[in-house]
């Protein structure tokens, strides 16, 4: 009899990622198939649901056949999956238009009708958060402005994963972590918030049914077993957002502790046994994976898509089977700290903590002759970084002692870039050997939802042990400070001028 195993499916940005894992966490397979994302215009990001359906079915087929497994021999399947992101189905299920994803940043007037119509107290009343231009409820009013015909045909909205759970097991279903960055969850009670659809003109009929992360959510059907290699009837979780099964992955279940994520957007992340709002909204309150327990998050739009950006536009490619992420990293390390004067802010996509500013642009500051490309690498990896240090201390001041942060997303797998968080975060980084992220965590509350664990705190315990530590050196902590005060201050001196050239690009 073959070993039972559990499959994780993350739908991200840049693409799908498929894994296996044993009950211990052993990782038995690992597939990624990426997707294409669409800039129609300035600012815009859409994506079609079709090319994660196909993406998703191809890395389950390919992953089946790395791990050498029968389809019989999946446990359980969890998913986890982009947030924010609106896929609107007409009553027979079919996508209406491209789906509006986390990164758009079109829907600045819907933001404002929000704040003016439902009202931003009451937002942060119930959805602890404020309107943002990435969140769902903007996206779903945008539409009515500007199609309405489309809007009169909608039938449901489903965020990305939850779709792609509706292809394999035909039921409609959301989940408490990836419903709460919509504006529609109730997030200290859990619920869908009749107060605030009712506020937007929203049908109540179009929110599919409310689940927990590790409860039961469907079976995989026949159709889709056919389309994936996987068996009929195989159990599938309600699953988690990116940032939560990314958290459950690496065993951020437990408060003290946080994440620091360097995927395509940057995420800190710590725990809270209790509903906590930043009074400013900087950062996002939203309801974790594990029942009963919610998170503090602060996001960067634009952490690793700053180094993708530059990557592709210095054309660095494979050399000699070497990664070009590696090539550009063992040049930065050649690099001192500060990059000699050179500064960037990675505000490609706009920024939300702190800023909350859509039309944040972002920028090289320090530039001179002497700046070569290892520089601008170097100036890339520590603008991320020290993004990240705005939501750390953010978190820290409404009190949270974050004594450990644990490093995810393809960033943590540079030793360059751990070290950096750090001695930038001033905090001890520590890495797992469970490394494939949100896929893992997925899979972890699969099992939960099927038995195999007692609950998420039992599933992580069993399965993440901790492989590295990572120290800040107290030399750079100055260096670091330094160049911090610097960053701080390059937003508010450019703001204006970076709204002027987003209302230019518009014209």
């Amino acid at each position: 009899m073959a070993t039972a195993c559990l499959l994780g499916i993350d739908v991200g940005t840049t693409g799908a990622k498929t894994a296996l894992f044993d009950l211990e966490g052993t990782p038995l397979a690992s597939v990624t198939v990426e997707w294409p994302l669409y800039h129609p215009r300035p600012g815009w990001a859409e994506q079609r649901p079709e090319d994660w359906w196909q993406g998703t079915c191809e890395s389950i087929r390919r992953a089946l056949q790395q791990a050498a497994l029968p389809a019989e021999a999946v446990h359980g399947i969890g998913l986890s999956g982009q947030m924010h992101g609106a896929v609107l189905l007409d009553a027979r299920g079919e996508v209406l238009r491209p789906a509006i994803i986390w990164s758009d940043q079109r829907t600045a007037a819907q933001c404002d009708w929000l704040n003016r119509h439902v009202g931003a107290e009451r937002l942060a009343r119930i959805a602890r958060n404020p309107a943002l231009t990435g969140f769902t409820a903007p996206k779903l009013l945008w539409t009515r402005d500007n199609e309405p015909e489309l809007w009169q045909r909608i039938y449901t909205v489903l965020l990305p994963k939850d779709y792609v759970r509706y292809r394999l097991t035909g039921e409609l279903a959301a989940e408490v972590s990836d419903a709460a960055g919509t504006l529609f969850l109730d997030v200290a009670a859990r619920r869908w918030s009749d107060e605030l659809l009712d506020a937007m003109g929203i049908p109540r009929s179009w929110m599919p049914p409310l689940y927990e992360s590790v409860d039961l959510a469907g079976r995989v059907t026949s159709e889709a077993a056919s389309a994936t290699g996987l068996a009929a009837g195989t159990p599938v979780a309600a699953g988690g957002a990116d940032n939560t099964c990314g958290a459950v992955g690496t065993g951020i279940v437990r408060e003290g502790m946080a994440l620091s994520s360097l995927g395509t957007s940057g995420i800190i992340f710590a725990q809270t046994d209790r509903v906590q709002t930043d009074p400013g909204q900087r950062v996002h309150t939203f309801a974790h994976s594990v029942p009963g327990r919610w998170y503090l998050m602060a996001v960067t739009q634009a952490a690793g898509l700053s180094l993708r950006w530059l990557r592709d536009r210095l054309g660095f490619t494979s050399v000699d089977g070497r990664d070009p992420y590696e090539l550009m990293l063992a040049l930065a390390a050649d690099v001192p700290p500060g990059a000699e004067g050179l500064l960037w802010l990675p505000y490609l996509q706009g920024e939300r903590t702190p800023h909350l500013d859509p039309f944040a642009r972002g920028a090289l500051l320090g530039l001179t002759a002497r700046h070569d490309r290892p520089h601008l690498i170097r100036a890339v990896l520590e603008g991320v970084v020290y993004s990240l240090r705005d939501g750390l201390e953010i978190i820290r001041g409404l009190g949270i002692d974050v004594r450990q942060a644990r490093a995810t997303g393809g960033g943590a797998r540079s030793r360059l870039w751990r070290q950096m968080q750090a001695d930038v975060l001033q905090v001890e980084i520590v890495s797992v050997n469970a490394q494939e992220g949100p896929a893992f965590g997925a899979a972890l509350l699969a099992g939960v939802a099927t038995g195999a664990y007692p609950s998420v705190e039992a599933a992580c315990d069993a399965t993440i042990r901790e492989v590295e530590r990572l120290a800040p050196n107290p030399e750079l902590a100055p260096v670091y400070d330094r160049y911090y005060q610097a960053y701080r201050a390059a937003y508010p001196a450019l703001r204006e001028l970076s709204h002027t050239l987003a209302q230019l690009a518009a014209q």
